[in-house]
């Protein structure tokens, strides 16, 4: 009985405001929350990985907010993030980053070898950053 009273109410107020009382389910697109695991290994020892939250943000990575605003940006493909302008020393210690998960309701998977750690903090910025 609450549940019509309510369902009739937000009928009327969206007839009244001009808008299609017909709206179900969750939008997907922007709005749709994304769930991925950020793994970043070193060949020579060493690995770390972090689940990431958007929409909202979180997960266990330390700055989830800018993380998820790189990602935006990029379209979810860490390839397209703009790099940092600095140098790195041409040390060979090869790191591969990997990204796999949901971004906005479609599944991606992307992964890349760098040749040091900087290199890779300077190519994804605050992504693999943890």
């Amino acid at each position: 009985m609450v549940f019509r009273i309510c369902t009739s109410l937000a009928a009327a107020v969206a007839i009244l405001a001009g808008a299609s009382p017909a709206v179900a389910g969750p939008r997907p697109g922007p709005a749709a929350g994304s769930r991925l695991t950020l793994t970043r290994v070193a060949e020579a020892g060493g690995a770390a990985a972090v689940e990431l939250t958007c929409n909202p943000d979180g997960g266990g990575h330390p700055d989830p907010g800018q993380a998820c605003a790189q990602l935006s940006r990029a379209g979810a493909n860490p390839a397209r993030i703009k790099p940092a302008d600095r140098y790195c020393f041409l040390l060979y210690k090869p790191v591969t980053a990997q990204l796999s998960g949901v971004w906005r309701g479609r599944t991606v998977k992307w992964a890349h070898t760098y040749g040091n750690s900087c290199e890779l903090n300077r190519a994804t910025g605050v992504l693999f950053d943890f």
